[in-house]
């Protein structure tokens, strides 16, 4: 092996390295979360919200052709809340403005995401795969108040 190839080489690994160590410290030093598709719960029949504990809430949203038809959301801020998100009828997108929750609706399957939401505000929900000619008409809003 020449000596460019060496050095070629090493600074590839290196850049490999660098990258898997800084998505290493972004998945544990500042709380990602990454969102995943649970396998042990069948898509549910309707859209809920309710309190599991104190500062804890759960949050299941299916995601139809043109809306998402969940109940009405107000949070304590502070709340972390588990949402888990199906699809009634094609893909669709659930992406929580101001946070870092941003899942897939899939036919069929559940995925799951956990959000906090620190401070008081309305966080708008949005649509961000297209699901049909009404695409953009896909919203929803969680409204967070101080206690």
């Amino acid at each position: 092996m020449e000596r460019m190839e060496r050095l070629t080489l090493g600074l590839g690994v290196a850049v490999m390295a660098i990258f898997f160590l800084a998505v290493l410290v972004l998945a544990t030093g500042f709380g990602v979360d990454v969102p995943g598709c649970v396998t042990d719960v069948k898509p549910f029949e309707r859209d809920t919200f309710f309190q599991r504990a104190d500062g804890r809430y759960e949050l299941h949203v299916i995601a139809r052709m043109w809306s998402y038809q969940m109940p009405s959301v107000v949070l304590p801020a502070g709340a972390e809340v588990d949402v888990y998100l199906t699809a009634g009828d094609v893909l669709h997108g659930f992406h929580i403005d101001g946070t870092n929750l941003n899942l897939m609706a899939v036919p069929g399957t559940v995925t799951y995401g956990r959000v906090r939401f620190p401070k008081a505000g309305e966080y708008l929900i949005v649509c961000h795969e297209y699901c049909g000619i009404g695409h953009q008409q896909m919203m929803g809003v969680i409204r967070v108040v101080q206690q």
